[in-house]
């Protein structure tokens, strides 16, 4: 890096700089099993997804055009604007580091800066290294060392439902940003009663279980929902409105998905990155689900302006601004 991102006083503490990654000091953090769990589960899966640093890889052109659906972006130059007048922007829960790298490539003024708990920042660092306005930092994204009102743009993307208290973590946003900047935001949404007793169920279960037996359901689930997609077969289900069952005519993967159990498949980003998928699912021991009127209720009261929503069966996700 050509600049030391400690001189641009954004910061509330001092933070060190160890292989490339800034770190923030956890010590005096209250110790929470869940959150400990959750932090390993996806330093685990980052490690184990396979990435180079083309951006034509399947999982990364599938999760860009997706990201412009989800936030209201009509393309990439459409991204490439909004970014390009935001001299400091946040990737809050950042991963890899690839939509972090995406963002510094498109807005080069910027600072941009990736922010994860996980030790994927440290992949992160050194894959992105000769970027020389991309930063990482190992910090919790609820607790972030950065001074009030200093951010123009934080991305969350698929992240905020995993923290501990996502309503703090959505104050925690608002506290950063500028008055008038904007937060792109995604949450995972409920799905019928069936598929969320287990979910919520198993989820519970996680701790007993190793990293290879994680995997190992992951893969096999990923099977299942490759098999009931292959065989194409679209049924007219019956409504169940006591269990939240929507009917009609429905794949029948896509039935046993959203109704009963995740089995994800997706044979446009391949094997791989759909086990991946399931993994990020089954093995944290935190992923909340809301409503739409929840997720923007809890906008709302963390101080955001709804601009643009996006909803599926997935998830809800939207545009914010800072009010």
């Amino acid at each position: 890096m050509t600049k030391d991102l400690t001189q641009l006083n954004i910061f509330s503490k001092s933070l060190k700089l160890v292989n490339g990654v800034y770190l923030d000091d956890f010590s005096a953090e209250e110790v929470d099993e869940d959150k400990i769990q959750t932090n390993e589960a996806f330093s685990t899966k980052w490690e184990a997804l396979k990435e180079s640093k083309q951006d034509d890889e399947p999982w990364k052109k599938f999760q860009k055009n997706w990201y412009f659906k989800l936030y209201g972006f009509e393309n990439e130059d459409n991204l490439k604007t909004f970014l390009s007048d935001k001299p400091l922007v946040i990737d809050a829960g950042c991963g890899k580091g690839y939509k972090a790298a995406w963002f510094a490539k498109l807005s080069p003024n910027s600072t941009v800066i990736g922010v994860d708990f996980s030790t994927s920042v440290f992949e992160a660092a050194n894959r992105y290294k000769d970027i020389e306005n991309l930063y990482f930092i190992q910090s919790d994204i609820s607790n972030m060392p950065f001074n009030e009102s200093c951010a123009d743009f934080i991305n969350c993307d698929q992240v905020v439902h995993h923290t501990p208290n996502p309503p703090k973590t959505i104050k925690e946003f608002r506290r950063v940003l500028k008055k008038g900047m904007f937060l792109c935001n995604y949450v995972y949404a409920k799905k019928a009663l069936p598929r969320e007793l287990l979910d919520e169920h198993f989820r519970s279960e996680s701790h007993n279980l190793a990293d290879d037996q994680l995997w190992s359901l992951s893969e096999k689930l990923t099977e299942l929902g490759k098999l009931l997609s292959d065989l194409k077969v679209t049924i007219d289900f019956p409504e169940i409105k006591e269990l939240g069952i929507k009917g009609g005519k429905q794949d029948l993967q896509r039935f046993f998905y959203w109704n009963f159990i995740k089995c994800f498949w997706n044979e446009e980003i391949g094997y791989d990155a759909s086990v991946s998928c399931n993994f990020d699912w089954y093995a944290p021991s935190i992923a909340y689900r809301y409503s739409r009127e929840e997720f923007l209720a809890m906008s709302k009261d963390a101080g955001f302006e709804n601009t643009f929503l996006h909803a599926e069966e997935a998830c809800y996700s939207g545009l914010f601004k800072a009010s």
